[in-house]
């Protein structure tokens, strides 16, 4: 069955295995989340299920969220987010979902936000070579160097590597390990290091690798 939940990363920390042995973790403060939608290939034409996390005042909403959520009968949230699943049934309107979706041995590929790094040079955003150093090379040693043939085709394929605006985009980091499940505290410890800043909304769901 496929498992899924949105959560907030708390940030990294390390625990110690029965041998004693240091896991480096990232927490993830885990639902609970509610579900506000439910689609089914009958009506749709596939299966998913809509999942809400964070309560936020109606006020913070538009009309048409409001009414969405008002629709589902379910309290306003912050975020939302839906996951394809291949059976609908166990699911209905309304029903919460906490941490323990996931359990300790679990593996999830989790998608988050990278944190943005601003304008960034060919060398630090592609890991470009730099131009020789010696015999008058100039003042580009960090730049772009040539873009190819001027005449033909006497423009820039797109796709070319250069400088721009750096991070800040969607990222899944795959076939992460869950260590540790608290759902009292709605705590997911998962082996090493997630996308996004402290405080960045993250979808944990069964990885797609074949383990």
């Amino acid at each position: 069955m496929v498992k899924a939940i949105i959560g907030k990363k708390v940030g990294m920390t390390q625990i110690f295995d029965d041998n004693g042995k240091v896991i480096p973790v990232t927490v993830i403060e885990a639902g609970p989340c509610v579900v506000v939608q439910k689609k089914t290939c009958e009506n749709d034409g596939y299966d998913s299920i809509q999942l809400g996390f964070m309560d936020v005042k109606e006020r913070r909403l538009t009309k048409p969220e409001l009414g969405h959520m008002k629709k589902a009968g379910v309290a306003a949230k912050k975020h939302l987010k839906e996951f394809r699943f291949n059976d609908t049934s166990a699911f209905s309107v309304g029903d919460e979902l906490k941490a323990d979706v996931f359990s300790e041995g679990d593996h999830v590929d989790i998608t988050g936000t990278s944190r943005g790094k601003g304008f960034a040079g060919v060398i630090k955003r592609h890991g470009a070579g730099r131009t020789p150093e010696s015999h008058g090379g100039g003042p580009v040693h960090r730049h772009a160097g040539s873009m190819g043939s001027g005449t033909d085709p006497s423009r820039i394929f797109k796709g070319k590597i250069g400088a721009g605006h750096m991070g800040a985009e969607q990222v899944t980091i795959q076939n992460l390990d869950v260590v540790k499940v608290d759902p009292e505290l709605n705590m997911i410890a998962v082996r090493g290091a997630v996308p996004g800043p402290r405080g960045g909304i993250v979808y944990l769901k069964n990885t797609v690798k074949n383990n």
